[in-house]
């Protein structure tokens, strides 16, 4: 998997196409863990620069200004949040996935990860069982 250099991410933040070589990348970052994280981190660098220019821009005191940027950023990252998931999907399919890829991918390693935990759990209680400890 091939990360992409800090330009072409910025390009991939304003939502330009990556190289095929970055494929598995993409369905990486939007499927990882953190995913979510990383769609809000995406929405910041493309408010950051509008934001900025409007403050510079519009006339008016500075707590004037400010209260309208954050104003702004929340509305920004409110609709971010709501179409976050339809955000994801479209950056896989501009990669070459199916519709539909990021989601199935994201529950496939939550199941992963339920199984992986349960067998963790189990594990420990068989040990304790045959120690005859108890919990608690």
């Amino acid at each position: 998997m091939q990360r992409p250099n800090p330009f072409r991410w910025l390009a991939y933040a304003f939502g330009a196409r990556l190289p095929e070589r970055h494929r598995r990348w993409v369905l990486h970052d939007v499927t990882c863990r953190t995913w979510w994280l990383r769609h809000l981190a995406r929405t910041a660098v493309q408010l950051t620069p509008l934001l900025a220019l409007l403050y510079l821009v519009v006339p008016g005191p500075p707590w004037v200004r400010l209260g309208a940027i954050m104003s702004g950023a929340f509305i920004g990252f409110f609709y971010s949040l709501v179409y976050m998931v339809e955000a994801a999907e479209t950056r896989v399919m501009k990669a070459g996935y199916p519709v539909g890829a990021a989601a199935s991918t994201r529950e496939a390693r939550r199941s992963e990860q339920h199984v992986e935990a349960r067998r963790r759990y189990d594990e420990i209680h068989r040990d304790e069982r045959g120690r005859g400890d108890r919990p608690g």
